[in-house]
Formats: C-alpha cells, sequence, structure tokens
C-alpha cells in the first residue's frame, strides 16, 4: 500500500504500521486514525493520505513500542485539497 502525507510526502507501509520514507516510526493504523508510538493521534486516513483534523486530535489509544525500517528513495506525490492539515512527521 502506498500513502502519502496531505502534502505528498511518501510513507512506508508494513502491516498495520507506517514509517516515514526514512524508515523512521511514524504509528500504527487503527481503524482509518494512525496513532503514534506514544498513543497520540498522528491522522486520519483518507484514500491514500495522511492528513491531521484538529476534530480527532483528542484521541488517545496505547502506549507501543516498534523498530524503524529501512528507507525508501520513492517519489513523493502533489499536494491534495483535502480537508485537514500536513501532519507533523519528522523526517
Amino acid at each position: 500500500m502506498d500513502l502519502y502525507t496531505k502534502n505528498g510526502r511518501h510513507l512506508q507501509v508494513s502491516g498495520n504500521m507506517v514509517y516515514s520514507g526514512s524508515g523512521i516510526v511514524i504509528g500504527r493504523i487503527d481503524g482509518n486514525k494512525v496513532f503514534g508510538p506514544n498513543g497520540g493521534y498522528v491522522g486520519t486516513l483518507v484514500n491514500d493520505r495522511l492528513v491531521y483534523r484538529s476534530t480527532d486530535s483528542a484521541l488517545i489509544k496505547s502506549v507501543f513500542s516498534a523498530s524503524n525500517k529501512a528507507g525508501t528513495g520513492k517519489a513523493n506525490h502533489g499536494c491534495s485539497s483535502i480537508w485537514g492539515e500536513e501532519p507533523n512527521i519528522p523526517d
């Protein structure tokens, strides 16, 4: 599965885990939401995009740990006009 941020940054997906393009753990997919290792809300999945929505920002899930993975050189995509903001994702 290919996944991108609202502004088109490529994210890696492996099972239910989401990683930045450089392989840093972003979070775990739970339904149509992604929650970080600290249990905090990262973003909402809308088609192939991860978008931060302030209306969902109070959601919290359980804390978890996961290992980073190898980076990828996959190209970014263009921006999307989906409602919401660019999620705060390390690279």
